[in-house]
């Protein structure tokens, strides 16, 4: 049953694992560099991420023979790669000219950004906490902020102007290597 303690604390503990607010200068960033972002089509594709993993996460990593660790260092290693190209003003994930705004929109966008490792392996950890039905109705105020994020970017990047744009960059690019180092260190050393 609805528990609305329990979809409070999931939605919270999702909402700062999906840290969605200290990505906006990483969206603005693949937006520069794509074009349109479809924002629709990334708060979709991050959901369905969310629930399948939510319905059968455990089981699809097991059909790969996958552990939840090894997942989350995989995630680690983009998050980390994604700081990096942010603090050093490199350019890791080039712009593919074939590739559309659809496909920028899942990956990095959707998946790792927003339905990345930490998010993933957090819903796995609340469904012994929380039930399945409190952590749903979670993922899906979740969706609607991100859903709102993604689409006042433009807004957002005018009210910042490119020296604030260029601080937040460099800031939240430190924060995202040291999330990936910390995801990466709690799942090296498991066991």
């Amino acid at each position: 049953m609805f528990n609305l303690k329990e979809i409070l604390s999931v939605t919270l503990i999702l909402f700062s694992v999906i840290d969605i607010l200290g990505s906006i200068p990483i969206i603005i960033n693949l937006r520069k560099k794509v074009g349109h972002i479809q924002s629709e089509k990334a708060t979709i594709a991050a959901g369905i991420l969310m629930v399948l993993f939510l319905l059968l996460g455990k089981s699809i990593l097991n059909l790969f023979g996958i552990g939840v660790e090894d997942f989350a260092i995989a995630g680690a290693l983009i998050i980390f790669a994604l700081g990096a190209e942010m603090i050093l003003g490199i350019e890791i994930f080039k712009p593919d000219p074939a590739a559309s705004s659809t496909s920028t929109s899942i990956v990095p966008i959707a998946f790792p950004l927003i339905a990345g490792a930490g998010t993933l392996t957090t819903i796995l950890t609340l469904k012994s906490e929380y039930s399945q039905l409190n952590i749903g109705v979670g993922i899906v105020l979740n969706l609607i902020i991100i859903y709102i994020v993604l689409k006042s970017t433009n807004w957002l990047e005018r009210k910042l102007g490119q020296t604030g744009l260029d601080v937040l960059r460099r800031i939240f690019g430190i924060i995202l290597l040291s999330i990936a180092i910390k995801i990466f260190k709690s799942n090296v050393f498991v066991g």
